[in-house]
C-alpha cells in the first residue's frame, strides 16, 4: 500500500466500513435538477424538443432531429442506472455514460449523466470533459477528488468525499476520483453537455495513433526516452 493510501484511510472513516446500500433513487432526481442550468455549454433549443435521428448519415454540430410527431418515451428514458458494473480495467473503474448516444432526446437539451462504479482503490484517472462542467455525488464508500486550475498556476484543488457529498469539475479542467476505501464505492455525475466528451490525459499523451514522438514526450516530461517507450508499450 502507498503512503498516500495509507494516509487517508488512517485519517479517513473508510477503513474497515461494511458495503452501504446505494441511495434513494430520489438522489438522482435532485441531481438531473441541479445539473439543468440557466446557462447549459450547449446551444439553447429553439423547440420543445430535438429528438436526435442518429441513423442519419448527415453530419451537424449535434445531430438532427427526427419529425416529433414520432417521438415516444422511449426517446426520453433509460435504464441501468441502478446496475453495478464490477471493474475489471487496469484502473479499477467503470463508467455507464448516459448521453445522447443513449438517450436521444437529449438532443439540445445541454445536459447527460454518468454512473461510476469504482473497485477498492480504483480511480477515475485524471482526465477533462471539453464541453461540461460536472457535478459529482457520492452514493457509496469514500472518494479523493480534485481538479487542477490552468496554467501558469497549476493548482490541485481536492478533497474526500464520503456518502452524499458534492462537488463540481469545472469545464475543460484536467480531474480525478480516487477510491481511498476498502470496498467499492459508487457516485453519480451530471453533465452540462448532451455528449460532454472525455479526454484521458495518460491515454491521449501516451496512446495516440499514431504515437507522438517518444523524443517530444521525454523533452515534455523530462524523463529519459526509454522511460517514455516503456509507458506507451503499456497502451
Amino acid at each position: 500500500m502507498s503512503t498516500l493510501e495509507h494516509f487517508f484511510l488512517k485519517s479517513t472513516p473508510c477503513t474497515g466500513s461494511k458495503r452501504m446500500a446505494l441511495s434513494s433513487l430520489l438522489v438522482i432526481v435532485l441531481l438531473s435538477s441541479a445539473a439543468s442550468l440557466t446557462f447549459a455549454a450547449d446551444s439553447s433549443p429553439l423547440q420543445d424538443f430535438c429528438v436526435a435521428d442518429l441513423s442519419s448519415t448527415f453530419r451537424v454540430n449535434g445531430f438532427l432531429c427526427k419529425d416529433p410527431k414520432m417521438a415516444t418515451a422511449n426517446d426520453f428514458s433509460f435504464t441501468g442506472l441502478h446496475r453495478a458494473r464490477t471493474p475489471t480495467n487496469a484502473v479499477g473503474s467503470n463508467v455507464t455514460a448516459v448521453n445522447v448516444n443513449q438517450v436521444a432526446g437529449l438532443n439540445t437539451l445541454g445536459i447527460s449523466m454518468v454512473r461510476i462504479d469504482y473497485a477498492p482503490y480504483g480511480q477515475n484517472p485524471p482526465h477533462t470533459h471539453p464541453r461540461a462542467t460536472e457535478i459529482l455525488t457520492v452514493l457509496q464508500g469514500c472518494l479523493f477528488v480534485g481538479f487542477v486550475t490552468s496554467n501558469p498556476e497549476n493548482r490541485l484543488i481536492s478533497k474526500v468525499l464520503l456518502k452524499g457529498d458534492v462537488f463540481v469539475f469545472p469545464i475543460g479542467l484536467v480531474h480525478f476520483q480516487y477510491n481511498i476505501g476498502n470496498t467499492s464505492a459508487v457516485a453519480i455525475a451530471a453533465l452540462s453537455s448532451q455528449n460532454p466528451g472525455v479526454i484521458t490525459v495518460a491515454n491521449s499523451v501516451f496512446g495516440s495513433k499514431p504515437k507522438i514522438s517518444a523524443d517530444i514526450l521525454a523533452k515534455a516530461f523530462q524523463a529519459e526516452k526509454k522511460i517514455i517507450e516503456i509507458i506507451q508499450a503499456k497502451f
